[in-house]
C-alpha cells in the first residue's frame, strides 16, 4: 500500500507502544504474530490495551491449529446497511486441546458456531463420562472477549486431526479507519457501492476468520449474495453466479493460493467489465460505465506493471487466479489478484508528482505500487504487523525497480534518492512484536533506501538480479519475518549483513561515515548504534570511485584530494556524512572539531 502521512493512515490504528520497544527491539524470537498498518510517526507513550493483546499475540489458542480453508458466504444488503453470513473454517490441530480463538468485531452479532465435520470425532466416550460426546451439527459455546472469539469444544480435539466448523454472524459492519473498513456508500450517480479496506482495521471488523498474518488457508471460496442488478468482484478466479429468485444473485470466487484475511475483499457496484491477456495470464478489469473510456486507456499500464516485475521476480504468483483491477472511491489497496484503485484515473499519485523529480509523474503510481504488492505483501507476507517493511520497503523498492526497467538505471536511482525528502527517522522501522503495534511509514522510504543501499554492499548487480530472485521465489506463498530475510542474505552472499540490518531496521538514526583529513590522508569510521556495524562505501570522486571498508574503529588511507574534493556515493548509500576539521588542542587533551555535517550528499 502507499502512502504514508495521509494515505496510509487508512491501514491501521494509531497505537505504536514505544513502552514496549526497548523490550521488543532486541530481537524478540520469530514467533509471535499481529495485524495491522500505518499511523503517525510522533512517539506514543501508550501501553498495549488489553484488546491490542488479544489481537497481536500469536498465543496458545491460535498456534495450537493451523489453518487449511475458509469458506465465506455473506449477503448483503445495502439498503438495509446489513450483512448476514457464514464462514466454514476447516483447520487441522497442532496440539491437543479444547479450544480456539478466532475473532470479530464486537458490534456484529455471533449467531451460532457449529462442529460441522462427521468423521473426525474422537472415540466415543464411556457412558459414565461427565463429559458431552462432540456430535455433528452441535452448537459449540464460546466467550466473546474485545474482539476475540475463544470457542469451546467438549471433547479434546486431538493433534494432527482437521476438524471443521461453520461460524454464522449478522450486523451491521463498522466504517471507520481513512477507507472505511466496510462501507455501503454510494457513487457518483446514486448506484449502491459497497466495499471493503480493512487492513489496519482488521478483517474481523466484517467477517469471522483468525484476524493475524501468520497462519493462512491454503485456499478459499467467497461467496457474495447481492441485488440482481449489482455485480461483486472479489479475489480469485470467478466460477460464476446464480440467480436465488428472490432478487438476488450469488457472485462465487476460489482463491487458489494462500491469501492473508485483510487481502480478502468485495466490491459490489454496477461495474463494467474489459479484459485483456499478457500470454496466459487473464488480466480483468472494473470501473464504472462512465470511466470506462478512461479505464481503458489508464489500466494498460498494468501489462508493463507485470512485465517489469516478472523480469525481476518471475512470473505473477497467482496466475490461476488471473489479475484484476478495480475502480474503488478511495486511493487503492493491495486485495489480492483483486486490486483496488482509485487513482483518478491519471499518472502520478492523486494527480501529483510523488516524488517530485518529474519521474512519477510518467506513470500510474497506484497501478504500479498496489500491484507490487502481489509479489511483496501478498505472495511474500510478514508474520507480523512489526516487520511490515517486509510489505511496504519491498514494494516501494519495486517501484524503483519500475522505473529502471521502463526508463533506465540513471532514472531509477533519480527516483531512489527522491525517497529520502520522506524521511522522517524518527522510530525504528520495525515495531514492537505480538501487540498489533504500528510500524511508522519510514518503512516505505527508508526500506527502499536500505535495500538499494543492500545492493551497493554487494555492488555487482549480476549477482544482485540473481539473489533478488532466488530471494522472491524461496519465501513465495510463506509467511516470514526479518530474521529469515537477514539469514537468507547472510547464507547467500556470505557476507556478514545482519549489523547493517540491525542499523537500519531497529535503529533510528543513520549510520554517519565520519571523515578527518590530515596532510595526504583521510582517517574514517563509522558511528553506529550496532558495534559491530561495518559497511563498505565508495569514496573519492565521481569519475573514479574506490571502496573502502570502515567499521566503527578507525582507519586510514592515504589520498591527494583535498577536503572539499573528497565524496562520497551518497547516490548507492543512504547514509550521513561527517567531514571533520584538523584535530586542536583543549588544555593537554586533544580533540576533534567537527565540521557541518553533510547529509545525504549527491
Amino acid at each position: 500500500m502507499p502512502e504514508f502521512a495521509f494515505y496510509e493512515q487508512r491501514k491501521f490504528r494509531v497505537g505504536f507502544l514505544l513502552a514496549l520497544a526497548m523490550l521488543v527491539f532486541a530481537r524478540t524470537p520469530h514467533g509471535n504474530s499481529a495485524a495491522g498498518t500505518i499511523a503517525t510517526d510522533a512517539p506514543q507513550s501508550s501501553t498495549p490495551t488489553h484488546a491490542d493483546i488479544l489481537r497481536g499475540d500469536y498465543g496458545r489458542y491460535r498456534a495450537n491449529n493451523d489453518l487449511l480453508f475458509y469458506d465465506l458466504d455473506i449477503r448483503v444488503d445495502p439498503e438495509k446497511k446489513f450483512i448476514s453470513g457464514r464462514n466454514t473454517i476447516r483447520f487441522k490441530m497442532l496440539r491437543d486441546d479444547t479450544r480456539i480463538q478466532l475473532d470479530l468485531y464486537d458490534n456484529l452479532k455471533v449467531d451460532e458456531i457449529v462442529f460441522t465435520n462427521p468423521k473426525l470425532t474422537v472415540q466415543p466416550l464411556p457412558p459414565s463420562s461427565p463429559k458431552t460426546r462432540l456430535a455433528v451439527n452441535s452448537p459449540l459455546k464460546y466467550e466473546r472477549d474485545s474482539g476475540a472469539v475463544f470457542i469451546d469444544f467438549p471433547e479434546t480435539l486431538k493433534a494432527g486431526r482437521t476438524y471443521s466448523i461453520d461460524f454464522y454472524y449478522s450486523g451491521t459492519p463498522q466504517t471507520i479507519g481513512r477507507f472505511g473498513g466496510f462501507t455501503f456508500g454510494k457513487d457518483p450517480v446514486g448506484r449502491p457501492w459497497v466495499f471493503t479496506a480493512c487492513e489496519g482495521e482488521g478483517a474481523s471488523i466484517w467477517w469471522p476468520n483468525k484476524d493475524q498474518w501468520k497462519d493462512e488457508v491454503e485456499s478459499m471460496k467467497i461467496s457474495v449474495e447481492i441485488p440482481n442488478n449489482l455485480t461483486d468482484v472479489s479475489n480469485g478466479k470467478f466460477i460464476g453466479k446464480t440467480d436465488l429468485h428472490d432478487g438476488y444473485t450469488r457472485w462465487d470466487w476460489l482463491v487458489q493460493y494462500p491469501i492473508n484475511n485483510y487481502d480478502v475483499s468485495l466490491n459490489i457496484g454496477n461495474y463494467a467489465h474489459f479484459a485483456d491477456r499478457l500470454g496466459d495470464l487473464s488480466l480483468d478489469f472494473y470501473a464504472l460505465p462512465e470511466d470506462l473510456e478512461k479505464a481503458k486507456k489508464q489500466f494498460a499500464q498494468a501489462r508493463g506493471m507485470l512485465e517489469a516485475y516478472q523480469h525481476y521476480f518471475g512470473e505473477y504468483p497467482f496466475k490461476k487466479d488471473g489479475y484484476k483491477l478495480i475502480q474503488v472511491p478511495y486511493a487503492g489497496m493491495e486485495h489480492q489478484s483483486a486490486v483496488a484503485y482509485g487513482n483518478h484515473f491519471a499518472n502520478g499519485y492523486l494527480e501529483r508528482d510523488w516524488t517530485g523529480v518529474g519521474i512519477s509523474s510518467r506513470f500510474d503510481f497506484i497501478i504500479i505500487h498496489e500491484s507490487g504488492h502481489e509479489w511483496f505483501g501478498n505472495s511474500i507476507t510478514a508474520a507480523d504487523r512489526s516487520d511490515m517493511w517486509i510489505h511496504e520497503g519491498w514494494t516501494t523498492y519495486l517501484e524503483c525497480l519500475y522505473v529502471e526497467y521502463t526508463y533506465g538505471k540513471a532514472d531509477g536511482l533519480k527516483y531512489t534518492n527522491a525517497l529520502k525528502a520522506k524521511v522522517r527517522n524518527q522510530q525504528p522501522i520495525i515495531a514492537p512484536r505480538g501487540v498489533n503495534a504500528t510500524p511508522p511509514q519510514d518503512m516505505y522510504f527508508k526500506g527502499a533506501l536500505f535495500i538499494n543501499t543492500l545492493r551497493s554492499v554487494l555492488n555487482d548487480d549480476k549477482k544482485w538480479w540473481v539473489l533478488l530472485h532466488e530471494f522472491y521465489q524461496h519465501f513465495k506463498y510463506q509467511t516470514i519475518m526479518t530474521e529469515d530475510v537477514v539469514a537468507y542474505f547472510n547464507q547467500k552472499t556470505g557476507m556478514k549483513l545482519t549489523p547493517i540490518f540491525d542499523q537500519y531496521l531497529r535503529h533510528t538514526a543513520l549510520p554517519v561515515l565520519e571523515l578527518k583529513f590530515g596532510e595526504g590522508t583521510v582517517s574514517y569510521r563509522w558511528q553506529a548504534d550496532e558495534p559491530k556495524f561495518a559497511m563498505p562505501v565508495q569514496v573519492g570522486t565521481k569519475d573514479h570511485w574506490e571502496i573502502i571498508q570502515p567499521t566503527t574503529e578507525w582507519r586510514s588511507m592515504k589520498t591527494e584530494l583535498k577536503r572539499e574534493e573528497f565524496e562520497v556515493a551518497t547516490d548507492l548509500y543512504y547514509v550521513e556524512v561527517r567531514k571533520l576539521v584538523a584535530e586542536y588542542r583543549v588544555g593537554t587533551e586533544r580533540s576533534t572539531k567537527p565540521h557541518e555535517a553533510t547529509r545525504n550528499a549527491d
